[in-house]
C-alpha cells in the first residue's frame, strides 16, 4: 500500500473485510470511541475515501483500531493525500524563507479544533491510565483487619494455626504491589506488607531459623522504608534486635535497639526498643546502660498517647515490659537486681493472667515464669523454683519457642555449677531442664511445612 493516499487507503481496508459497508465502519467506529453520542457516519467515512476531507489524527487513530492496523499506516497515507493537495494546488501560500520570523498574524492564529479534539482526547486516556486499579480502599481495609487479628492471634496461638495464613497474605499483597494503584494506597499495601513481613520474621525467629528471621526483616524494612513508615521503620529494627540477641549478639542487638529509637513514632514501640536496649547490654556486660534504659523505658511509658495501631505482637504492653526488665536485672546479677527481677517477673504474671484470651502472650509469659525459675534459685529459694519450672514444664513442647529452649538449656547449664551438685533436688531440676531443652522438643514446635 506504499504511495496510496488515505482514501485509497480505506477503501481498500473496507473491502479487505468483505461487503462491509460505510455505514457498518462508522458503527464500529463509535464503539471504540465510546462515546455516548454518536459521531461519524457512514457519509462521512465516504467523504474520507473520496478525499473529501481529511481525517484528523484522532480519527485516523480510532479508524486503526476499527481495522485492526498500526495508525502509523493512516499517517503515511494521510502524509501522502496532503502532499498531493499541495503538489496540485496552486493558490497555496508559499512557506516562509527558513529562519524567517513569524508574523504577528501567523502567530496569533489559534489551534484548530481537530487539534484540540485530539489534545483532549490524550488526556482523556491518561486519566482512565490512572483510573484503573487493581487495589480499593475496601481491599486496603480488608487486608488491615486481616493484619490485625494475625498480629494479635500470634501472641497467644499456636504457630501451625497462623503460618500458612500469613505466607498466603503476604504473597496476596506482594501480588497487588507488583500492579497498579493510587499512590496512597500503594503506600498502604506497603506498610501492611511490612508487617506481614515482620510476622514472617516472627515465625522464623520463635522456631530458631535465624538466617530466614534476617531475610523476612530486611524485606520488611525495605517496604517500610519505600512507605516511609518510621513507626514501622521502628519495630522493624525491634525485630532484627531480637534476632541478633537470639543468635548470640547481643551487642549488635542493642545497637540495632538504639538505631530504631532515632524514629519518632507513636505507640509503644520505642518503650519496646528501650526494654530489648536493657537487655542485650545486660548481657553484653554493660551493667550501668541496661539500668539507664530499664528508665528511658520507664519514661517512653510514661510519656506514651493513645493506643497502638495495631494489637498483638505489634504492641508491648506493660506486662511485656516488666518481664523484658526482669530478664534484664537477672543478667545484671547482685542480690539487689536479683530480687527486683523476681518482682518484675510476678508481676507480669499476674498482668497475663488476668488479660483477654487472646492478649495473653504464651511466650512472654513463660519467659516470665523461667525468670522466677531463675530468680528463685539465684535466690536460694529451690522450693519455689521447682514449683515454677512445673508451670512451664507442663506447658507441653508445642509452646516453647526457640528463645525458651535456648533459656532452658542455659539454665540447665547454670545448676552444673559446682555449688549445686550436692543437692538431689536440684540435680532433679537440671535433668528435667536438659530433657525439656532437647532437639526433639524444638522440632515439635516446628512446622510441617517449609518455612516462609
Amino acid at each position: 500500500m506504499d504511495g496510496a493516499g488515505i482514501g485509497e487507503l480505506l477503501v481498500r481496508l473496507r473491502n479487505a473485510r468483505g461487503s462491509v459497508t460505510q455505514a457498518k465502519i462508522a458503527a464500529e467506529y463509535n464503539e471504540v470511541e465510546g462515546s455516548s453520542v454518536p459521531t461519524m457516519t457512514g457519509k462521512e467515512i465516504g467523504r474520507y475515501e473520496r478525499e473529501a476531507r481529511l481525517p484528523s489524527e484522532r480519527t485516523r487513530g480510532l479508524l486503526a483500531r476499527v481495522f485492526g492496523v498500526d495508525s502509523a499506516l493512516l499517517d503515511q497515507a494521510h502524509a501522502v493525500s496532503r502532499r498531493r493537495r499541495a503538489e496540485e494546488g496552486g493558490n497555496t501560500a508559499p512557506s516562509a524563507p527558513a529562519g524567517a520570523p513569524a508574523t504577528a498574524q501567523q502567530a496569533a492564529v489559534p489551534p484548530s479544533t481537530c487539534a484540540l479534539a485530539a489534545d483532549a482526547a490524550r488526556s482523556a486516556r491518561f486519566a482512565r491510565f490512572i483510573a484503573s486499579t487493581n487495589s480499593d480502599a475496601t481491599t486496603v481495609e480488608q487486608l488491615d483487619a486481616d493484619v490485625a487479628r494475625l498480629a494479635r492471634h500470634f501472641v497467644s496461638r499456636p504457630l501451625k494455626e497462623l503460618y500458612a495464613e500469613i505466607r498466603e497474605l503476604r504473597d496476596e499483597t506482594f501480588e497487588l504491589l507488583r500492579g497498579r494503584q493510587r499512590p496512597q494506597q500503594t503506600s498502604d499495601l506497603l506498610v501492611a506488607a511490612s508487617r506481614l513481613c515482620g510476622l514472617s520474621a516472627h515465625v522464623c525467629l520463635d522456631v530458631g531459623d535465624y538466617d530466614s528471621a534476617s531475610s523476612h526483616a530486611r524485606t520488611a524494612w525495605s517496604c517500610a522504608e519505600a512507605a516511609g513508615h518510621h513507626e514501622m521503620q521502628a519495630w522493624v529494627r525491634s525485630v532484627e534486635s531480637l534476632i541478633a540477641f537470639w543468635n548470640g549478639n547481643p551487642q549488635r542487638a542493642a545497637d540495632l535497639a538504639q538505631h530504631g529509637q532515632c524514629y519518632s513514632a507513636p505507640g509503644s514501640v520505642g518503650i519496646r526498643l528501650a526494654s530489648l536496649e536493657a537487655r542485650a547490654l545486660a548481657v553484653a556486660g554493660d551493667a550501668q546502660g541496661a539500668v539507664a534504659a530499664l528508665v528511658t523505658a520507664e519514661k517512653a511509658r510514661d510519656a506514651m498517647q493513645g493506643p497502638d495501631v495495631m494489637p498483638g505482637v505489634f504492641s508491648f504492653p506493660t506486662a511485656k515490659q516488666l518481664t523484658y526488665a526482669g530478664t534484664t536485672h537477672l543478667a545484671i546479677g547482685g542480690p539487689s537486681h536479683v530480687r527486683q527481677a523476681i518482682d518484675c517477673a510476678e508481676t507480669a504474671v499476674d498482668l497475663y493472667r488476668v488479660a483477654a484470651a487472646d492478649d495473653r502472650s504464651t511466650f512472654d509469659l513463660l519467659a516470665a515464669n523461667l525468670d522466677l525459675v531463675r530468680g528463685h534459685m539465684l535466690a536460694g529459694e529451690t522450693d519455689a523454683a521447682e514449683v515454677m519450672l512445673g508451670v512451664i514444664l507442663d506447658s507441653g513442647p508445642g509452646q516453647l519457642s526457640a528463645s525458651i529452649l535456648n533459656r532452658l538449656g542455659a539454665l540447665a547449664g547454670e545448676l552444673g555449677a559446682a555449688q549445686y551438685r550436692a543437692s538431689p533436688k536440684i540435680d532433679q531440676l537440671r535433668e528435667r531442664l536438659v530433657h525439656a531443652a532437647t532437639p526433639a522438643a524444638l522440632s515439635a514446635a516446628d512446622s510441617s511445612e517449609p518455612l516462609p
